[in-house]
């Protein structure tokens, strides 16, 4: 009985044949496994000429050679790298059968070809299936396998392209890339554009809490704000330094009040508040003499004396509700605010 071959071409020996030669052709087998399985061959497609559609890598039987752009044997690597400057739209195909038996591996494809051509691999009878070609553009991987009918694209090692415009940034869109002109990224900052907000959710996923810009900012007002470097302390507030450079401080709205006094002229702030004792004597106020809209001072008779001993408050060149004079309170237990308003009006009452 003669030897036969299995699908891979390692040959298959009779008892009691191949005598002196055994070890040879036992060699030339185990190589052939070896090949099989982590084989690489390099291949170029124009090997049967330029402008060729077709080539076709092969199997044969007890040989085990295979040498760069050879079709012998190619079909039995793992490893099969595509080369050539192609001029057309190429086919590859492997074997379905060899030596009557279906043709079954895995093959992982480098599509290492240059030009904007397809790359289709299948078997030699077999039809074109989704997923085995090269795209042109695709300069890729492809793990693939073969059952003896069809060569099938695994889906692994296949290149994926971005998705959108440069810049744009990448996301999961139902299992592929998705991208938005309204999420970019310029080398150096993170934009979302169309009035979008940037939301920070808490842990259970439920709620959170957004950033959003106005609906509408011209050129000339936006800008940037810088979080501080430490935490702050307790109560304090965020305040920019009118460049967008937040820092945390001590929060001073509200009327700053100061302790009770009985002087007999003092000078006032805006912002303050004043507990004035006139038990003993007149006091004059002096308000500031270049306030801004807005600024406002606070009075209160302390003591409940104002209607024997009155407060004068001196207006220091400003108009006190309309007019060039100092304004007297003689009313016992008066509170009241003065608020600045321009030069017509100076100071107004907010209360009294």
């Amino acid at each position: 009985m003669s030897s036969t071959y299995n699908y891979l071409g390692i040959e298959l020996m009779a008892t009691g044949e191949n005598a002196g030669t055994w070890g040879t052709k036992t060699n030339t087998n185990l190589d052939i496994v070896q090949q099989a399985a982590t084989g690489y061959h390099s291949q170029s497609l124009n090997l049967v000429g330029s402008g060729a559609n077709t080539t076709a890598l092969a199997v044969g039987n007890g040989d085990s050679s295979s040498t760069t752009d050879s079709l012998t044997n190619a079909a039995r690597n793992a490893v099969i790298k595509l080369t050539g400057a192609i001029t057309g739209n190429k086919i590859v195909t492997v074997p379905n059968t060899v030596n009557s038996v279906n043709f079954e591996r895995l093959y992982l494809f480098e599509n290492g070809t240059t030009g904007a051509y397809t790359v289709e691999i299948r078997t030699a009878s077999g039809a074109t299936q989704t997923g085995a070609t090269f795209s042109t553009t695709d300069k890729g991987m492809k793990l693939m396998y073969c059952d003896g009918t069809q060569l099938y694209d695994t889906g692994f090692g296949a290149a994926t392209s971005a998705a959108g415009s440069n810049t744009q940034i990448q996301f999961n869109n139902s299992g592929a890339f998705g991208a938005s002109a309204n999420l970019t990224w310029d080398g150096t900052n993170v934009l979302i554009d169309t009035d979008g907000a940037l939301r920070l959710g808490d842990n259970t996923g439920s709620a959170y809490v957004g950033l959003q810009a106005p609906t509408t900012i011209t050129s000339d007002t936006a800008y940037t704000l810088k979080l501080p470097v430490a935490t702050g302390g307790a109560d304090q507030i965020l305040v920019t330094d009118g460049s967008g450079n937040l820092s945390f401080t001590d929060n001073s709205g509200g009327t700053a009040w100061q302790a009770v006094s009985a002087a007999a002229t003092i000078s006032v702030a805006a912002g303050n508040g004043y507990f004035l004792n006139t038990t003993g004597n007149i006091i004059t106020a002096t308000l500031p003499a270049s306030p801004a809209i807005g600024d406002e001072i606070s009075f209160v008779d302390y003591a409940g004396t104002f209607d024997t001993y009155n407060l004068t408050v001196a207006r220091n060149g400003k108009n006190i509700q309309g007019a060039a004079a100092d304004l007297t309170v003689a009313t016992e237990r008066a509170g009241f605010t003065l608020v600045f308003t321009d030069s017509t009006q100076g100071w107004l009452l907010k209360n009294n």
